[in-house]
């Protein structure tokens, strides 16, 4: 077993098929495994007194349930050339051609790229980051508007469990990969997200601005979110 630094909480073992990390929690009372299938790492929640030696041999005992769950994964979707992705909700091909631009080019149905072919990955997912914080700085903007608000800062990262935050001095961070989800899914984020500069809860009050700055259609770009963020998580990831 060997650690891999981030708190010495990160650990790999060569009888499980991917790294696991552990979280100590002084109100956990039993141990609890899962699977992020988006990150491709086991989740140990255990209680805070018990040694890592005993609740890495508890998940190696589950072994077989670990490897179903791995089995039963949706596999990443790496960003190369002749790949299909979603943009902005529609599907576009990934081309990488020698001699074309490197700055990628969205050329009807394509995104073309050229430069090296060992830096396509990275410049189609420098060029979609870009993208989104340009489309959903907009967004957010037109909400806050709409609210009679201003947020303090916008900016877009890569959060593994969330698709946006507000903070308490009013900065809005959103995900990236909403960049490929439908105009409304991404939308609808930036809604939730500028209505939280008004109410950091969830509560009645949240709910209904939300509901006013969003408009027709809430309910269903929520499903659609929770039915394509597997796989937006995905995109772009080799494991």
């Amino acid at each position: 077993m060997s650690s891999t630094g981030r708190s010495d909480l990160l650990v790999e073992t060569g009888d499980l098929p991917v790294p696991m990390e552990i979280r100590p929690l002084r109100s956990a009372r039993r141990l609890r495994l899962r699977f992020d299938d988006a990150r491709g790492v086991l989740k140990l929640t255990c209680p805070a007194g018990m040694s890592r030696r005993k609740a890495v041999a508890w998940a190696v005992d589950q072994r077989e349930w670990v490897l179903a769950q791995v089995g039963r994964a949706p596999q990443p979707e790496p960003f190369v050339s002749g790949a299909a992705i979603p943009l902005c909700g529609e599907d576009i091909r990934l081309v990488w051609k020698a001699g074309a631009p490197r700055s990628p080019q969205r050329i009807g149905g394509e995104l073309l790229c050229g430069g090296p072919e060992s830096g396509f990955e990275r410049r189609i997912a420098t060029y979609l980051k870009r993208l989104a914080l340009e489309m959903m700085a907009a967004d957010v903007s037109d909400f806050a508007e709409k609210a009679g608000l201003r947020p303090s800062a916008i900016s877009v990262g890569d959060a593994s469990s969330r698709w946006g935050s507000c903070s308490s001095n009013r900065r809005i961070r959103l995900s990236w990969r909403l960049i490929m989800a439908p105009v409304a899914v991404r939308r609808f984020v930036a809604a939730h997200e500028v209505a939280h500069l008004v109410h950091l809860d969830h509560s009645a009050a949240f709910k209904s601005l939300e509901a006013r700055l969003f408009g027709m259609g809430l309910a269903e770009a929520k499903a659609e979110l929770r039915r394509i963020g597997p796989r937006l998580r995905l995109l772009g990831r080799r494991r």
